[in-house]
């Protein structure tokens, strides 16, 4: 019962902090949905209507999309993201479970030409040292990461902020079937139908770095989702690299502030994969050599 009532409350797609509450109120996901069911708790409508649809017909849009629902305790969910105590307790998974923890490659969306080319690199020589590059397939520097995996025949793992049957930005369709068609994932905590809303991103970035033993900030501002992954990262005990930039620049502000507060400065591809492999010992090969591998 109780993994059925985790179902079909992750079909509500409540604000993960919201479902934390009322789990820490209600003691348990079956009294959740029967407080929403008999109006003791408040909830938009549709969310409400989500949560009464039978279990039957969630496995059947399971089958019929080609996603898993990994509920938190299952053999195939991931380890690494399991045992944090901020874990989703449901993800909608396409593709394949990796076995290890990842490197998250992060960063603006108003990124410069010099961090997109950095993402590419890294992207590629994360995947040809047999690494699983893990990021949000947004504009700027994750979709430059997952785009150097792919070129590289890599794995890559792209956590939306929306439901697992669309594409964010849109732009991103063709690069995320590449990532599942390389035997790669892509993963979100909220159901199908689910549209890409603002407040669904920053809870996100606790999975990106939750799957990852590292988590790379290529560029960031002062404030942004990169910085909320490096942060999550640091409270989940994870090791965060950033790339320093120029002072003047913004786009540099939030890399050259984390490094200043403790985080490992990595200057080049090789310097990433030697560093990674030392710090995190995730088992990558070689350092690269990316004028070599060109």
């Amino acid at each position: 019962m109780s993994r059925d009532a985790h179902v079909r409350l992750a079909h509500a797609a409540l604000h993960p902090d919201r479902k934390r509450s009322l789990l820490e109120r209600y003691g348990s996901p079956g009294a959740v949905l029967a407080g929403i069911q008999r109006g003791r708790i408040s909830v938009p409508p549709a969310a409400r209507d989500a949560a009464a649809v039978p279990l039957s017909a969630r496995y059947e849009m399971a089958s019929r999309l080609g996603y898993r629902l990994l509920v938190n305790g299952d053999e195939a969910y991931p380890t690494g993201l399991g045992l944090l105590p901020d874990a989703p307790d449901v993800l909608f998974w396409k593709g394949t479970v990796p076995e290890r923890l990842g490197v998250a490659v992060v960063g603006t969306r108003r990124c410069t030409t010099y961090g997109r080319e950095v993402a590419v690199d890294f992207g590629a020589a994360l995947a040809k040292a047999g690494a699983y590059v893990v990021s949000g397939l947004a504009y700027g520097i994750d979709e430059a990461a997952h785009r150097g995996t792919v070129a590289a025949g890599g794995t890559g793992v792209a956590v939306l902020g929306c439901g697992i049957d669309r594409w964010y930005p849109r732009t991103s369709a063709d690069l995320g079937a590449r990532v599942l068609e390389l035997g790669g994932a892509i993963v979100s905590e909220y159901p199908p139908g689910i549209r890409p809303s603002g407040w669904r991103f920053p809870p996100r970035n606790r999975i990106i770095s939750g799957l990852s033993a590292v988590v790379v900030v290529i560029e960031a501002a002062a404030t942004g989702g990169a910085l909320i992954t490096a942060r999550y990262a640091l409270a989940q005990g994870r090791e965060v690299f950033a790339v320093p930039g120029d002072v003047d620049r913004r786009s540099s502000e939030g890399t050259n502030r984390l490094i200043r507060d403790g985080a490992w400065p990595v200057f080049d591809a090789a310097d990433l994969i030697e560093s990674a492999g030392r710090v995190a010992e995730i088992g990558l090969g070689a350092p690269a050599d990316p004028a070599r591998d060109s």
